[in-house]
């Protein structure tokens, strides 16, 4: 898997900004194949930044209905990356 193809976008929420904010750590919707050790290497590569720890979420997807049809969203994972002390926050809003 290439490195690019780890993350797929920031999370952007009330929780994760706070996370952001507070505890140094961003949230991440990642590849569902990738492990900690792609998706730390991606984020040094990536943002430029030093990691510190790697958490990792399967998150299920929903069910969905359209009337009398149903189907499932995609399963997809998130990440929660802490950035080692002394790092930079990351502001999203310049990444756009």
């Amino acid at each position: 898997m290439r490195i690019q193809e780890v993350i797929r976008r920031p999370l952007l929420t009330e929780k994760s900004e706070q996370m952001r904010e507070g505890g140094n750590t961003l949230t991440l919707e990642v590849h569902p194949n990738a492990t900690k050790i792609d998706i730390a290497r991606a984020v040094e590569a990536q943002l430029k930044v030093k990691v510190d720890e790697v958490r990792v979420a399967k998150m299920h997807g929903k069910l969905r209905r359209q009337g009398r049809f149903a189907g499932h969203r995609p399963d997809w994972k998130k990440a929660f990356v802490r950035l080692a002390p002394g790092e930079k926050t990351i502001d999203f809003i310049e990444l756009v």
